[in-house]
């Protein structure tokens, strides 16, 4: 699933293709993916005019004029792609936007599991799943001491806290993964167990690793790419995830891969104690 540094770059790379762009048809192929009624979204949208697309998290922010909001969550394989004609470029096209210049803004998504939902701008913050998320990582708002007291709240892994978006939004597995090897903190550690310094440090590599990834496009471990086809290249950068079984880069101990909440977990064993394993 793409996590923030992948939709910070499809935002990035998408925003420029299509900006000013006025809205004349909308087809829609899989009316699943749109929340509401299909047929309102199409109305809603004719005539409308993109003024820019914002992020939350994980959610792409669509802004049209006259004060509407798409909401576009991509989930595990969704797509969007500008191409010269409204025909969908294959099977898994599910949604295309024409726009009055001729260009088309297409929505591709093999397993179907993306959603777009139209809201009155400013309204996003009470919808589904954006209404209990975390701060943004690049934001004033996201500081240690807060780190530290949501994670207090909960004596489950810290892993899956992390993961749960409330402590934090944007982090996904992979990434928490990373910021925890990082840290030297076990993802089996009871989140109600961190330490101010602790805390202190994971904050900071939470956004460093976030900053670096964006800068490098993303992370493609399957199919992800920006809105001009891109590949991601922080895949390269990664030091404990998808590295089960090869040395640890710190020290040299064969990294782990554990499963943990049904997730895929990677981790040292030797740099990522857990407190009562350290003499």
């Amino acid at each position: 699933m793409p996590e923030l540094p992948e939709v910070e770059t499809v935002r990035r790379s998408l925003l420029p293709l299509i900006q000013g762009r006025t809205i004349t048809t909308v087809d829609i192929y899989y009316a699943k993916i749109i929340v509401g009624d299909p047929d309102i979204f199409v109305e809603s949208l004719i005539g409308r005019q993109l003024q820019t697309i914002d992020r939350r998290g994980k959610y792409l922010l669509f802004r049209f004029d006259h004060d509407l909001t798409m909401i576009s969550h991509l989930r595990m394989e969704g797509k969007y792609f500008v191409r010269p004609t409204a025909k969908p470029e294959n099977k898994h096209v599910h949604v295309v936007f024409e726009f009055a210049d001729g260009t088309n803004l297409q929505y591709q998504d093999v397993r179907k599991f993306g959603r777009m939902q139209l809201v009155p701008t400013g309204t996003e913050g009470q919808i589904g799943g954006l209404k209990t998320l975390g701060p943004e990582p690049f934001s004033p708002e996201f500081t240690a001491t807060g780190l530290l007291a949501a994670l207090k709240r909960h004596h489950k892994a810290i892993k899956p806290v992390l993961l749960d978006q409330h402590a934090v939004t944007g982090l996904g597995n992979i990434y928490v993964d990373e910021v925890l090897w990082l840290s030297r903190i076990s993802p089996l550690l009871p989140a109600d167990q961190l330490t101010l310094p602790q805390a202190e440090l994971l904050h900071d590599q939470i956004i460093a690793e976030l900053q670096m990834a964006v800068e490098h496009g993303g992370t493609t471990i399957r199919s992800y790419v920006d809105a001009q086809g891109n590949s991601g290249q922080f895949q390269f950068d990664l030091h404990v995830y998808g590295r089960a079984g090869q040395p640890c880069q710190r020290c040299g101990t064969i990294i782990q891969k554990i499963k943990l909440d049904g997730r895929g977990t990677h981790f040292c064993p030797q740099c990522q104690q857990l407190p009562q394993e350290t003499e």
